[in-house]
This record gives structure tokens, sequence and C-alpha cells, in this order.
């Protein structure tokens, strides 16, 4: 057992010498590259004449930001408005007269021919104004101007509303109910019921009433039993919507009429 665990001197000496040649190996390729980095780092020509001579400064500009639209400020025409005429006023004239047309200071439609810094003596000229020999104005013309403008009418302006009354609007139908003798009679033609079978054999009698609402041409259009043997009802029904009327008018407007119709069930 013990002899197995022997080491010949042969194989140690062989481990040191391969160790002894790995430590070496990396050694070198240490030292090697490390002396390949330095001087890379010294061979490397970065050029920095070059750069400095060719070295630009750029300022930066800011954008432009539009600036919004303004509002457009609608300017609306201004009525121009004149002072009354100065020219004295005669009772006797019929019309605005003037010595000379003098148009308004403040009349731009008319352009005086000469520009002067005194006003003249004469009046502005008026509407329907002729030439004569004085400078007066007729009573109506000195009031009619008064407070007037040019962009406004002479006169103001008169609504006239005419109050029309609304049409009559035509009475609307009702229905009216009435007694069963004014119904039977309005009675045109009245269909008898058939006696039903069931009821024949069973013996069943008596009185089915039904509730009915004529319209304007006097057509049953509705039919509702108010008593009666349920084996006798429907055929009461029945006949009920099968009878006619005269049609009923109220002021001369056809009306609707609601009754009650009675059915008499007897066996022979």
């Amino acid at each position: 057992m013990f002899t197995n665990l022997i080491e010949s001197q042969s194989h140690v000496r062989e481990f040191k010498r391969r160790s002894s040649f790995f430590l070496i190996t990396v050694v070198g390729y240490a030292i090697a590259l490390t002396g390949a980095g330095v001087a890379s780092v010294f061979a490397y020509d970065a050029q920095l004449e070059a750069q400095s001579s060719s070295l630009e400064l750029m300022s930066w500009v800011p954008p432009v930001t539009p600036e919004p639209p303004r509002p457009i400020n609608e300017v609306r025409p201004q009525p121009v408005r004149h002072t009354p005429p100065s020219a004295p006023v005669d009772p006797n004239a019929s019309r605005p007269m003037r010595t000379d047309f003098v148009s308004r200071p403040d009349d731009p439609s008319r352009v005086p021919d000469k520009v002067g810094t005194q006003a003249s003596a004469i009046p502005p000229i008026t509407h329907g104004a002729v030439l004569g020999t004085r400078n007066v104005d007729p009573p109506a013309a000195a009031t009619s101007n008064s407070g007037d403008c040019i962009a406004c009418p002479a006169t103001p302006a008169v609504v006239r509303v005419i109050d029309t009354p609304p049409a009559p609007e035509p009475p609307k139908p009702t229905t009216r109910r009435v007694p069963s003798e004014v119904l039977n009679s309005k009675l045109i033609s009245a269909p008898q019921p058939l006696y039903p079978a069931m009821a024949k054999q069973t013996r069943t009698q008596g009185s089915v009433n039904i509730q009915i609402l004529v319209d304007e041409q006097g057509k049953v259009v509705s039919a509702q039993v108010m008593s009666g043997n349920p084996m006798l009802t429907p055929a009461a029904r029945e006949a009920a919507m099968r009878a006619r009327f005269t049609p009923t008018t109220l002021n001369g407007v056809p009306v609707k009429i609601q009754g009650v119709i009675t059915y008499n069930f007897r066996l022979q």
C-alpha cells in the first residue's frame, strides 16, 4: 500500500522545470505587452498644431418664435352730425334761400373752392335751398335739421305693426256620452247575435251590456263588455261591432258618441 506513494526524484525535477518555464514565459509576455503599450503612447501623433489652427467657434442662434396674429379691430363708421344752420328764420319763406351755395365744413362729399382761415359769412347750404337775394330758412327747415346727420335719414323710420288676429282654430271633435234611448234612436242596423251552442246546451240565459264607441261616420270602433254571462258575452260583442248608427253633430261639427247596448238572450 505505501509502496505506491513513493515518488522518484526524476519526476520532481521535471515538475520544477515546467513551473519555471511557465513563469518565465508569463513574465516575458507581460514585459513585451507593457513595452508595446508604452511605445504606442509615445509614438501616437495627435497633430495638436493642425487642430489649433483649424479651430472654429460657432455661436448658437436661438430659434425665432413667430408672434401670434394680432386681432383686427373692426372700425365702424360713425355718423357725422352737423350743427343746425345759422340762417335767420323767415315765416314767409317756403324754401331755404342762399346768396351762394357754401358747403358745410363737416360734409366730406363737397370740397370748397377756396381754402381760408376765416369761415364764410353765408350760412351753409341745406337740402332744397335755392339761390336768392337773402339767406333765410323757412320754419320747417329750421326745425327739421336739428340733430340731423349725414349718414342718418332725415326723418326717423316708423315701423308699423299690423295686429292681425289669428284665425280661429277649428273645434276638435269631442266624445259625448248619450243615454241608451238616444243611442237606440240613431240606430240604423243592429244585427242580432248568434246564440252560442254551449249556452243552448246548458240552457244559459240572461242580459249582456256592451259599451260601444261610435265615430263621426256612425261606425262602431270599440266595444267593451260591461256585464253578462261569460258564455254569452263574445256573441254580444261581435254583434255590437257590426252595428251602424246615424252620424251625430254638435254645433255643426261631427262628434263621437258613447253609450250602452243591451242584448237579451232568451231560449224559446
